[in-house]
């Protein structure tokens, strides 16, 4: 067989699997419907696509954003706003 042939290529990390666009550092906001209400988190740090704009984050921001969450559901608001710092 020839090297290649038959192999599914990994996309690189800065390339968006979804569209082959290039991804960039950036900001998105993250939402999430809790059973009380809705939490928005603004400024939150992405990798983000030039081209299709689909965002992702990275498991340390994720767990921030869990921590966000949990806070928010604490205090059984129908809508929190937050900043990401």
């Amino acid at each position: 067989m020839i090297s290649g042939q038959g192999e599914e290529k990994m996309p690189k990390k800065d390339t968006c699997p979804l569209c082959g666009g290039n991804k960039k550092s950036g900001k998105t906001i993250f939402t999430v419907a809790l059973r009380e209400g809705i939490l928005v988190v603004r400024d939150v740090p992405a990798l983000i696509c030039g081209q299709c704009g689909e965002d992702w984050i990275e498991d340390k921001v994720a767990v921030r954003l869990e921590e966000f969450a949990n806070e928010a559901r604490k205090k059984h608001l129908q809508v929190e706003v937050a900043a990401f710092s």
